[in-house]
């Protein structure tokens, strides 16, 4: 297969992914998902759909915005950057490789400095 037969498979995919996290659709997120998938970050690996709704959920509430500020890839890899401005961090600056199996995400490595996020949480009161 040559460059110009690529469709573009996983960036498309992987647009809808990331205008979902920004629109905080968590069902959308796991509509493009598959029920395996896998999710890697500073936080850990996790898989499946329910580990992957949790991931989401806990993101999408310390979400202002989203600033998508690139996407590329092919049919099978997509790479994603975005700045999020989240509650507890003003600028986020993500990457996420998203890698597509059978039209949906099968796996994502999610990198991001985490440093700024612990120090937020070492500042809040347990309840």
């Amino acid at each position: 297969m040559t460059m110009a037969e690529h469709t573009g498979r996983a960036t498309a995919i992987a647009c809808t992914y990331i205008e979902a996290i920004a629109s905080k659709d968590i069902d959308t997120i796991l509509e493009v998902s598959a029920e395996d998938v896998i999710c890697t970050s500073p936080i850990g690996k996790l898989s499946g759909t329910q580990a992957f709704r949790s991931f989401h959920e806990g993101f999408a509430r310390m979400i202002k915005s989203v600033n998508i500020l690139a996407v590329y890839g092919d049919d099978d890899q997509a790479v994603v950057i975005y700045e999020a401005e989240t509650h507890p961090v003003p600028r986020a600056v993500t990457v996420e490789l998203i890698t597509v199996n059978g039209g949906k995400i099968a796996s994502t490595d999610v990198i991001y400095d985490s440093a700024p996020f612990a120090e937020y949480m070492a500042t809040v009161k347990r309840h």
